[in-house]
């Protein structure tokens, strides 16, 4: 996953630079650029704390957050560039879909206690009516595709990496939207995201799920 999303950035005309972050120890095969930088960890990071010690390479006017299990087929990034012409905008993503072709939940609305608690009992989760012809102005996105303007993730300083991992792009939008900056999904926009959802499988995950959840509902008091 992580060689070929190289590959497919790398091959992307917008793009002036790449920073891999390996965050354990591994070997994939990548391409010989000088626009590629490789991070190698020597203990594991938080997503937000790997996010934030990349985005000093990046010398550009907008920074690009991306998991590995991504790809596209058309080039996403030119409707997604076009959606950042509004200055009040902080943050951009496509429309995310799964491998078999349905829309992802990628857009939502704030949780609070009383909507996590409704999912829970299977009844509204937060998400919106998607339509893939138009934008959509959510309160949020998530944090597998994000193009951000590059000045607004400075001026908040970034990821609060006191969320090691889930709820940083909650947290990270929420920032943005408080600082004044508007949030966009990109109906022009689609990538393909080949989800592993470790938190439904696995313990360890499921328990870090939890503990950024009870930390965004503390930090917000969003009772």
């Amino acid at each position: 996953m992580v060689a070929g999303l190289v590959r497919q950035l790398l091959a992307s005309r917008p793009v002036v630079g790449v920073t891999l972050t390996l965050n354990v120890p591994e070997n994939p095969s990548l391409p010989e650029d000088p626009r590629l930088r490789v991070r190698r960890n020597t203990a594991p990071k938080g997503f937000g704390a790997n996010h934030n010690a990349a985005f000093p390479d990046s010398k550009a006017g907008f920074f690009c957050v991306l998991n590995p299990d991504v790809s596209w087929r058309d080039d996403p990034f030119e409707p997604l560039l076009r959606a950042m012409d509004d200055e009040a905008m902080a943050v951009v993503a496509p429309l995310v879909v799964s491998p078999d072709g349905r829309i992802e939940d990628s857009a939502r609305r704030f949780p609070t206690l009383r909507s996590l608690s409704a999912k829970l009992l299977g009844r509204h989760d937060g998400t919106y009516p998607t339509s893939v012809a138009e934008n959509l102005r959510p309160d949020w996105v998530a944090g597998m595709f994000l193009l951000l303007q590059a000045e607004a993730f400075r001026r908040i300083g970034g990821f609060d990496e006191n969320f090691t991992l889930y709820y940083e792009d909650v947290d990270l939008c929420r920032r943005l939207r408080e600082a004044g900056y508007d949030i966009c999904q990109v109906g022009g926009a689609r990538v393909v995201h080949d989800a592993q959802r470790r938190s439904r499988s696995d313990t360890a995950h499921a328990l870090l799920h939890a503990a950024s959840m009870m930390r965004y509902l503390l930090k917000y008091r969003a009772w």
